[in-house]
């Protein structure tokens, strides 16, 4: 379990738990002096977790968790105040918009940087939420209440970054029980002022005791809630966890209006909802741009290169001096260096009429592949790599579509048997993006997708499936679900018959966070995430053997080249296949323009 579902378990038990709090406050203990100190006095349990890896402190680490504790004791009693005389949703989301906020400052200050860009927008909208919701209160109130939630927001977001600070010197079970500590000594002190130890030892009320096996219950509840916050804390960053309290508003909302009749109309239901919305927005973007910034790719981490090679569209250029596909391809391997390949078996090519296999291509692609030592991903199937992504050949357009699929199925079985005791590859991919409607044949279905990957399998079970789909508009998890290895695709401008050229202006931790997401739906950390398209090439109406040098730079010029590279690494893969040698080749024999091969040779 990591700190993210430790974080949500935590933030519900709260959540609930702070319903009844309210409901304790407002009917059987009125009491927040009292009742901020019995909760003190309940850290003394985590004595309990001392034979659990409690280890000596230095004197310097074990005063400043003894203040981390205090300072959360002194932010829990100002949050009960503003529990007391506000209303229960909106003086916990109050809480909840500013204490992010907070602990992000303080950690800027005490553990160094500043706010991004991203911060600052969460900053505003938090900060518009929580004015909002504050601003619903009697107006009788608004002052004090305002106030509470100041102090309770301002030390908790302190008392986080202290909290950080001490897990990271100690261990944490060492750490916890100092902090617990600290809290208990603040509540003692509590006792030396008059007015406030009658509160404690002899409040006031005929029943304030009236659910003292309920008060005591809840206790237990929160504190396990309070221990999980401390664990996540402990592993993870301390203002994207304290973001994370947007778990609690549905149970403020639900909670003040099923059980303690709190009600929202007119002006202050607008309000209420506004403030959801926005806060929620902040703790959105807060949440996922922490999760990004700290999950951002070591820029000096080993990458490895390759190219998507296609036979057909290489035979498409005039390269000059009756230079052949075969040139091009040689030129990929002994020039640019080139180690890792995504080479195509082009059904239309291989087998062009039925049952007569023409292999001297893809043999003479393998074969050079396993003479200088490469690793190639064999793709196969009716949906394959270049325009017009389907390449049947054309004596399958008279069988009716169960014929059709039994050939298929029959080429792709040629084709693993031929090549599956090859020493240079390394996965089979089975059809392209298959997902996607883009091309002749639109998609491939699921279940034809499912019989292809079993055949496969059945032929060569030494060898891993590699799946595919788009990267900026596809799913991935469909695709991802069902290959050993995933492939995404990644273009940065493209072109659509309806809206013509489009840029994507997505950054590049749009492919991190659509990766952590499809991860964690698959519920597997290990699988390789590839990109087998990386767009260095560009994408006109036309072919590129046809257009003029002019309308090609326009839509893709170096400096553009240079870029996507930059954006690739900074997407955070590991294994890039670049889609363009092709191109890079023609410019460089026809048109005495090497800059874009030269500029990737560097990589390989």
């Amino acid at each position: 379990m990591n700190w993210f579902l430790i974080s949500l378990l935590a933030q519900f038990i709260l959540g609930t738990a702070t319903v009844f709090d309210k409901l304790l406050l407002k009917k059987s203990y009125p009491n927040p002096i009292g009742y901020t100190f019995w909760i003190g006095i309940l850290g003394l349990i985590a004595v309990f977790l001392l034979p659990f890896g409690f280890e000596a402190a230095e004197a310097g680490e074990i005063l400043y968790a003894l203040w981390g504790g205090a300072l959360f004791m002194l932010a829990l009693l100002f949050f009960y105040w503003a529990l007391y005389y506000g209303e229960a949703s909106g003086a916990v989301i109050a809480v909840g918009g500013l204490s992010p906020m907070v602990t992000l400052f303080f950690s800027s200050v005490l553990l160094g940087g500043f706010l991004s860009g991203y911060q600052w927008i969460s900053f505003v909208c938090l900060l518009m939420g929580s004015f909002f919701l504050v601003f619903t209160g009697e107006k009788e109130t608004r002052f004090r209440v305002i106030t509470y939630v100041l102090m309770s927001a301002v030390l908790f977001g302190y008392s986080n970054i202290v909290s950080k600070q001490v897990f990271e010197a100690t261990t944490f079970v060492t750490g916890f029980f100092w902090l617990k500590m600290g809290g208990v000594l603040f509540v003692l002190l509590l006792l030396l002022y008059g007015p406030w130890r009658r509160s404690i030892l002899r409040p006031d009320g005929k029943d304030e005791f009236q659910n003292k096996l309920g008060y005591f219950v809840n206790r237990a509840y929160a504190g396990a809630g309070s221990l999980l916050i401390y664990y996540a804390i402990a592993l993870g960053v301390p203002p994207l966890i304290d973001a994370m309290q947007a778990v609690r508003f549905l149970f403020m909302f639900l909670g003040g209006w099923l059980l303690l009749r709190e009600t929202f109309r007119g002006r202050v239901l607008v309000l209420k909802l506004s403030a959801f919305v926005i806060i929620s927005l902040g703790i959105l973007i807060l949440g996922v741009g922490e999760y990004l910034a700290h999950t951002a790719p070591d820029a000096d981490r080993p990458l490895a290169w390759g190219v998507t090679f296609s036979q057909k569209f290489s035979g498409e250029f005039d390269f000059g001096e009756g230079r052949t596909w075969r040139d091009n391809y040689n030129a990929i391997l002994d020039d640019l260096g080139v180690r890792k390949l995504r080479l195509i078996a082009y059904w239309d090519i291989i087998e062009s009429s039925d049952d007569v296999y023409d292999f001297s291509g893809l043999d003479y692609q393998m074969r050079r592949a396993e003479e200088v030592g490469a690793s190639v991903i064999l793709v196969v199937g009716k949906k394959v790599p270049r325009w017009p992504e389907c390449h049947e050949p054309d004596w399958t357009q008279v069988q009716s579509a169960k014929f059709k699929v039994q050939s298929l199925l029959d080429f792709i079985e040629v084709i693993v048997k031929r090549y599956k005791d090859s020493p240079a590859l390394t996965y089979w991919q089975v059809e392209n993006e298959p997902f996607l409607p883009f091309g002749d044949c639109l998609v491939v279905s699921r279940q034809m997708l499912d019989e292809e990957i079993k055949l496969v399998r059945s032929l060569d079970s030494a060898h891993p499936i590699l799946t595919s789909d788009s990267g900026e508009i596809g799913l991935w998890y469909f695709a991802a679900k069902r290959g050993n290895a995933f492939g995404t695709t990644m273009y940065r401008r493209v072109y659509n018959d309806f809206f013509g050229y489009i840029d994507y202006h997505l950054p590049p931790e749009f492919f991190r966070l659509k990766q952590s997401l499809t991860r964690f739906f698959l519920g597997d950390y290990e699988k390789p995430f590839l990109v087998v398209e990386l767009a260095a090439e560009p994408w006109l109406t036309k072919r590129l053997a046809d257009a003029t040098l002019e309308e090609q730079f326009r839509v893709f010029d170096f400096e553009f080249f240079k870029d996507s590279l930059i954006y690739a690494k900074d997407a955070g893969f590991d294994e890039y296949y670049m889609w363009g040698a092709e191109w890079w080749y023609w410019l460089k024999t026809k048109h005495n323009d090497s800059r874009f091969w030269d500029e990737a040779r560097v990589l390989f």
